[in-house]
Order: C-alpha cells, then sequence, then structure tokens
C-alpha cells in the first residue's frame, strides 16, 4: 500500500506544479491591451499580401526524413552495444541479436529507397530534369 502513496503524492505533485506556474504566471503578467498585439506580426511589421502563401514542402520533407534517420541513430548506438556484449556472453542466437536490427534497417533503407524515387530527397531539380519529366509524361 505505501508504494501507492507515494504514486499517488507523485501524481499530486506532477499536477500541482504545473497549475501552479500557471496561476503564478497569469497573476503576474502584464496586461497592456494594444492593437498591435492583434496583428498578424507583433515585430511591427506591416504584413503586406495574403498570410495564407504556399510553402515548399521540401523543406517539411527534409526535416521529416532528418527525424527518421536520427532516431535510426539513437536506436542503432544502445543496439550496437548490447549486441557486443550479447555475442561475448554466448547466451542468445546470432539471429535473435541480429535479425530484428536487420529488418529494422531494411525497412529504413526501403524508405530511403522510396523517399530518393519520389524525389524527396533532391532539394532542386535542374532544368534538364524538369525536361526529361515533361517528356516521360
Amino acid at each position: 500500500m505505501n508504494d501507492w502513496i507515494a504514486i499517488g503524492a507523485l501524481a499530486t505533485v506532477a499536477v500541482l506544479i504545473p497549475l501552479s506556474m500557471m496561476v503564478v504566471s497569469y497573476l503576474l503578467r502584464p496586461s497592456v491591451p494594444e492593437t498591435s498585439k492583434r496583428a498578424t506580426y507583433e515585430s511591427g511589421e506591416v504584413p503586406t499580401g495574403g498570410t495564407r502563401i504556399r510553402f515548399n514542402i521540401q523543406y517539411y520533407m527534409v526535416a521529416l526524413l532528418f527525424l527518421v534517420f536520427d532516431i535510426e541513430t539513437v536506436l542503432l548506438f544502445p543496439w550496437a552495444v548490447v549486441y557486443l556484449d550479447a555475442i561475448e556472453s554466448d547466451a542468445v542466437s546470432l539471429f535473435q541479436i541480429l535479425g530484428p536490427m536487420v529488418v529494422f534497417v531494411a525497412i529504413l533503407l526501403v524508405g530511403l529507397g522510396w523517399a530518393w524515387r519520389n524525389g524527396a530527397v533532391q532539394w532542386a531539380r535542374s532544368s534538364r530534369q524538369v525536361d526529361a519529366n515533361r517528356n516521360r509524361s
């Protein structure tokens, strides 16, 4: 029963700290109503044109690919440390150690091939590539 008391106390503290921070922030914040706070940009710049502009999806694709392969790296390093220890101990077979990581890397390679084929890793297209794509369709 003592474990549940500790968990309840931790949950209470986890809820009370953020709530108290929000209350203190609400009480101490400056309240200066200005019309510029309702502007699109608060930096003092007067916006020109509409706020709905199209961004190049390539920025998001590069960021997404970076996250995927960054997480791959984060998973590969600890696995490599455990792999060396497991090989030395002979407690498990090579397939049990190496199999899941080979499948993981294979899935990532298929994803990289798909992204490469669709042009997600290609930052800019030359006029020759644009002409070649037009001739294909």
